[in-house]
């Protein structure tokens, strides 16, 4: 089966508030501008940066170029002005040509003989660290110095020169270069801060970039400085997102106020609604919007309808129950006199059968009119009749009309149930059915009526009528049969329940739906 795709974020934006849905769609249809004048920004900055790397780039190559000229044509010079073959002479005249010039930028030069004795120049300390072969060269490194060029001919003449930083940063000076910039020289695990480049905080931003001279394994390192993060480069890079935010919060802020919060008081003082009460959802100091104002006043003029006829059915529900007060009243006087007129009968009769035949007639009738007295005293009331009270004067009632010559008692244990009118009225008939039989099987019948919760289901009472004189016997079972039995069987069928009869113990069993206990 196909499963629908789609579904579970929709239902989910959904369930969101109203206010967290419009964040989310500024947020949508904001927050994409944003990251794009972001990354515009960035991009700008970038731009900058390429700009500044390829002005060093120049720069670099043409400090390096200079500086490499530079001190390979020193280094000639005093090569040149060493012996060249065992037994020549120095030139010192060379050297004090190429290097007196010099003198007043700090530059200076000695030359020593085989056995390290001062030909010309000024006295420099070796700074080879260790002893140079014939014909060997080195250029070294002195921090916060310069750099000194050490050169040993091949019968033992040794041609020293010394430049200082500030010439040599001279001579590596880039002439398109308007920026401040710093420049190093680095070599053989030592460097030589020719330029030093300023720091302005924690935000500077540097381009640097490495050459390397070819001479000595010497390399050059410029540095310049990018554009730095200031605030309002900050403030251009995040204006796009607090524009996002403000937009979004502002957009909440007056859909909250102005719809989310009086609709959910309109919705409160709506569930709040009794029948009868007028709306009044127009409250507080919010200023909702005209719709929500319009939709308020619509409320109330429902309420106000509905108040109007809740009145109107109060009045008739008034009348209603005079009416059936008055239905009661008279059912209840017609039932006396019925009474009153079997009773009547019953004085007049003449033989034992027709005394007895009235008196079952009239346990029947005080059997109706004790359903009806107790379901019209609570007819307010639609949870059921208790049916214990109805029980207890039914017994009374038949006590009351049993003949003389019979000692009839009857125990009760009724737990308070409720019971329909209809199921009221088929349990006061089956009790006075079963009691008057037992009555006419034994005139010293006692009977236990019990009424307890049923086993088999819940919601059910259990009727239970027990007596010596229900149990198998001839008289009982002819009773049963010609007169009884089918009356029996019709309340039971009309109660719904199967009804049990033990002949052994003279007991009858009905389960009874009861819509609850008291």
């Amino acid at each position: 089966m196909k499963r629908r795709t789609g579904v579970r974020p929709l239902a989910a934006i959904a369930r969101m508030p109203t206010g967290a849905k419009v964040f989310l769609i500024l947020s949508a249809g904001l927050l994409p501008l944003a990251l794009i004048a972001f990354f515009a920004s960035l991009q700008t900055t970038r731009v900058a940066d390429q700009e500044v790397r390829g002005r060093l780039r120049v720069a670099i190559a043409e400090s390096a170029r200079a500086l490499r000229s530079e001190l390979a044509w020193e280094l000639r010079e005093l090569r040149g002005a060493l012996p060249a073959t065992r037994g020549a002479s120095p030139n010192c005249g060379r050297l004090a040509g190429v290097f007196e010039p010099q003198a007043m930028n700090g530059v200076r030069y000695a030359l020593l003989d085989d056995n390290r004795r001062l030909l010309c120049g000024a006295p420099l300390p070796s700074v080879s660290g260790e002893r140079l072969g014939n014909g060997e060269s080195v250029i070294r490194l002195l921090p916060d110095s310069g750099a000194q060029i050490e050169v040993v001919s091949p019968d033992g003449y040794i041609a020293r020169g010394f430049f200082p930083t500030a010439f040599l940063a001279a001579s590596a000076e880039p002439s398109g270069m308007t920026r401040d910039y710093g420049m190093r020289l680095e070599g053989n695990a030592q460097s030589l801060e020719l330029r030093r480049l300023a720091s302005s905080g924690p935000l500077d931003r540097r381009e640097t970039q490495q050459v390397d001279l070819g001479v000595q394994g010497l390399t050059l390192q410029m540095a310049v400085a990018s554009a730095p993060i200031t605030s309002s480069m900050v403030i251009a890079a995040l204006s796009p997102f607090l524009m996002w935010f403000l937009a979004a919060g502002i957009a909440w802020f007056v859909v909250d106020r102005l719809l989310i919060r009086p609709l959910r008081r309109l919705r409160t003082t709506v569930g709040a609604y009794q029948p009868g009460e007028l709306i009044d959802p127009i409250s507080g100091s919010d200023i909702p919007a005209q719709e929500i104002r319009e939709l308020g006043d619509t409320f109330r003029g429902l309420s106000r309808t509905v108040q109007d006829h809740e009145r109107d059915l109060a009045e008739g529900l008034s009348r209603q129950t005079k009416l059936t007060r008055e239905v009661h009243h008279r059912v209840k006087n017609n039932l006396q006199v019925i009474a009153s007129l079997i009773n009547f009968h019953a004085r007049g009769a003449k033989s034992g059968e027709a005394l007895a035949a009235y008196a079952s007639i009239q346990r029947r009738v005080d059997a109706l009119a004790v359903v009806h007295r107790h379901h019209y005293a609570g007819f307010e009331e639609t949870r059921g009749i208790e049916i214990r009270p109805v029980i207890g004067e039914l017994a009374s009632n038949i006590r009351a009309t049993a003949p003389d010559d019979t000692a009839v008692g009857i125990v009760l244990d009724i737990d308070p149930w409720l019971v329909s009118q209809d199921n009221a009225v088929a349990i006061a008939f089956l009790i006075t059915e079963i009691v008057e039989l037992a009555m006419n099987s034994s005139a010293t019948a006692q009977l236990h009526i019990s009424m307890k919760d049923a086993v088999e289901e819940p919601g059910q009472a259990m009727l239970r009528i027990q007596s010596p004189a229900l149990a198998e016997s001839p008289e009982f079972t002819s009773l049963y049969e010609n007169r009884y039995g089918r009356v029996i069987g019709g309340l039971a069928r009309q109660l719904r329940s199967q009804l049990r009869h033990d002949a052994v113990t003279g007991s009858f069993e009905l389960p009874v739906t009861s819509p609850g206990r008291l």
